[in-house]
């Protein structure tokens, strides 16, 4: 099949801008230093794209300082570096039962060594959205760190994260986000929502390549934040001791210049667009799918059941239907691209009930797809939902 229609953006967004390849062919081909380790013209050019990567960071999220937005391999690794880098022996921390492992893991593996005490929250499992108050009852005199995902992988249901931020400050407990899904798809403020700690890859709807992400610092808690990586920095050469000064304090080794260069144009793009156009085009897809799918025989989505707290992931069931079949389907039958199983969330799918069924197959939206894609989504899912119907497979 010649048509391929990508809704795997969760995943990884696709397409991307077309000056994101090109500035990393520039960079590849013009350019090829390593910051901060010489003083020719090539190195100073690879520290300017650098820098302007994280000014056009510190604009879309209302940063404090440029310099607080710390270059990570993608956002596990930021979340992992907020985690592992802020709790403390005898700490507690409270995250949600739609958080992704890359927030569940590096907990559980604090807790096993003995050092910390967690509480998940539980979420309404109709709209998979936490109730602020359960994230207060939870806070206990040890609580440090409240981390909570702000949009789902598996739903697309957004957290209250401004008011849940406003919660933790009032109570001096560090507020990390998990924009993994969110960061270029909606706004987020760091200081209006209240953000400590704000963990986000490059490569989902940020528009950059695979292999980038960050963590922005809220000025203050990088003195209590401790790095999780040591070694060069190209700067206070004469120590054998790690600088304090920010980013280079968790910043080791050289950087992934030529995927920041092409980030920054996906950046660029963004800004250019402006984050709350693409927020309502992302909610027009969603208007759409839903109102396709809607009352279709055996076809069901899960989470937000309208517009109201939800982005564009979809995780849909067809009764009876395993999902790596129906997402088998879909490709090889409309050519449709998504992902079927248990999405790296466990607690998210024993929310929904699915874990023993394998899961769900998820569609993911971006910035290049058009409402008339969301119907042709939409009819395929129609028709395979009919003809499991009609045909209904006997154990």
């Amino acid at each position: 099949m010649s048509r391929r229609l990508y809704l795997d953006n969760a995943a990884t967004s696709f397409p991307k801008p077309r000056e994101v390849a090109e500035a990393m062919m520039r960079y590849s081909g013009e350019v090829g230093a390593s910051a901060g380790r010489g003083a020719y013209a090539e190195a100073r050019e690879s520290a300017r794209i650098i820098r302007v990567c994280r000014e056009r960071l510190n604009a879309l999220f209302n940063g404090e300082d440029a310099n607080h937005f710390v270059f990570t391999l993608n956002c596990s690794d930021a979340l992992n570096l907020a985690i592992q880098g802020m709790l403390r022996s005898g700490d507690h921390a409270i995250t949600t039962a739609m958080d992704h492992n890359s927030v569940l893991r590096p907990l559980n593996a604090l807790v096993a060594d003995g050092g910390i005490t967690q509480t998940r929250v539980a979420v309404d499992p109709a709209t998979c959205v936490v109730d602020p108050d359960d994230v207060r009852r939870a806070i206990t005199p040890r609580t440090r760190l409240i981390a909570m995902v702000h949009g789902s992988n598996v739903t697309g249901s957004i957290q209250p994260i401004r008011e849940i931020g406003a919660m933790a400050r009032e109570r001096g407990i560090v507020f990390l986000v998990d924009a993994a899904q969110t960061a270029g798809h909606l706004p987020i403020d760091v200081r209006a929502d209240h953000i400590d700690l704000l963990a986000f890859p490059g490569h989902k709807g940020l528009l950059g390549p695979l292999g980038t992400g960050a963590l922005y610092i809220r000025p203050g808690v990088e003195k209590v934040l401790r790095p999780l990586r040591y070694g060069g920095t190209g700067s206070v050469s004469e120590q054998d001791t790690q600088p304090e000064f920010m980013p280079d304090k968790f910043e080791t080794g050289s950087h992934n210049a030529i995927g920041i260069a092409g980030w920054s144009e996906g950046l660029a793009w963004i800004l250019k667009k402006g984050v709350a156009a693409l927020w309502e085009h992302d909610r027009a897809l969603c208007k759409t799918f839903m109102e396709e799918v809607e009352n279709v025989e055996g076809l069901r989505y899960f989470g937000p059941q309208g517009i109201v707290s939800r982005m564009g992931v979809f995780s849909v069931r067809i009764e009876g239907m395993d999902p790596v079949r129906l997402s088998g389907r879909l490709e090889e039958e409309f050519g449709i691209l998504t992902r079927p199983g248990l999405h790296c969330a466990p607690l998210a799918h024993e929310t929904l009930g699915t874990t023993r069924l394998g899961g769900t197959t998820r569609l993911s939206f971006g910035a290049f797809l058009e409402p008339i894609e969301m119907r042709y989504a939409a009819d395929a899912l129609s028709t395979i939902a009919l003809e499991s119907y009609r045909h209904p497979v006997v154990a």
